[in-house]
């Protein structure tokens, strides 16, 4: 895909060199960019995505061309970690420290019936993984010295009702105040979905799940991504993946830490798997299979921005299906 010159689009596509499907982005700065997705993929730019390179397969020389990188989370233009998600052993977790020209595995699911959604970073030494309930309690696992070891969270709380599970879909479904506040993660299912949270700031301890009312229920359903400006304001959004096109209880809002929610009076226009809030715009965006969204009241209403087909944002970077990479051009946001 050419890189777009549109001056009036909201999105300008960029050249990405690869048809696979692209579920994790991060931008380090704006300048320095990371994005996974199917086949092994790994991308990295370095001059704000006038050029992607496409990065070694971790594990190439045996079954990485297999594995589905849906996170991706990075310090700079020469370290980043990626995750797979996939049943069992296909959940890993590698790093690089050379701008990745080689890769280190740091975590295999210790699980042959885990499957992990998504991944946090704060720093070099604290990363957490959520992954799908095993044994009937969702899978949280913790290191704080670089993946040296790892600490599976056994605090009460996470136990998962029936059919329950997290959502692999933009590893923005695991949502963590490093700085002064707990970890949060949200669910779907037939129950209906619900927001796991954290008792014990930044440490193991007790979780509560808040039921999330005004959203839908089922298999397919649920929250796929979380996002907050403080930790006092917080949006949800999501949907059901098979009803591309419904918007209703797509996305939801809290203002008091996420103990209760309220369901937007103009939602986004169909099902969304990500969501990001923009400081210096000062309005939230998000994403899915049929377009985007920007809200400038924290949620409570949302407007239109494009069609196009997309699944995980790290602004000023979104990405989406068959190698889809695009750069946001603010000036082309409509005025508030």
């Amino acid at each position: 895909m050419a890189a777009g010159q549109d001056t009036q689009t909201v999105w300008q596509m960029q050249e990405s060199g690869t048809t696979a499907g692209l579920r994790g982005i991060d931008s380090v700065d704006g300048t320095v960019a990371w994005a996974s997705g199917t086949g092994g993929t790994v991308l990295r730019t370095i001059d704000g995505g006038s050029h992607w390179t496409k990065c070694a397969v971790p594990d190439g020389d045996k079954d990485g061309a297999t594995l589905d990188f849906r996170g991706v989370q990075a310090w700079d233009a020469q370290t980043a970690i990626v995750m797979a998600s996939g049943p069992g052993e296909k959940s890993r977790l590698y790093k690089t420290v050379d701008g990745c020209g080689t890769w280190t595995l740091l975590y295999r699911n210790p699980d042959k019936d885990g499957f992990w959604d998504a991944v946090s970073v704060a720093d070099r030494d604290n990363i957490v993984i959520l992954g799908d309930p095993v044994g009937g309690r969702f899978f949280v696992s913790i290191t704080t010295d670089g993946g040296k070891s790892w600490d599976r969270d056994m605090g009460v709380g996470l136990e998962g009702e029936d059919k329950e599970g997290a959502f692999a879909a933009s590893n923005k479904v695991l949502l963590i105040n490093w700085v002064d506040g707990p970890f949060a993660f949200g669910t779907g299912g037939p129950s209906g979905p619900r927001i796991f949270i954290q008792c014990d700031s930044c440490k193991s301890g007790n979780w509560t799940a808040y039921p999330m009312l005004s959203c839908p229920k089922g298999t397919a359903a649920g929250i796929f991504a979380l996002g907050y400006r403080d930790w006092s304001r917080l949006v949800a959004v999501g949907g059901d993946y098979t009803k591309t096109n419904e918007s209703k209880g797509t996305a939801t809002w809290s203002a008091d830490k996420g103990k209760h929610w309220t369901a937007s009076k103009i939602p986004p226009h169909g099902y969304r798997s990500t969501v990001q809030w923009s400081d210096p715009l000062k309005a939230w965006f998000t994403a899915g299979t049929n377009g985007s969204d920007i809200s400038r009241d924290d949620g409570r209403t949302w407007q239109p921005l494009d069609n196009g087909n997309w699944s995980a944002l790290s602004l000023p970077f979104i990405v989406g299906p068959n190698g889809r990479i695009a750069r946001l051009n603010a000036a082309a946001l409509p005025k508030p």
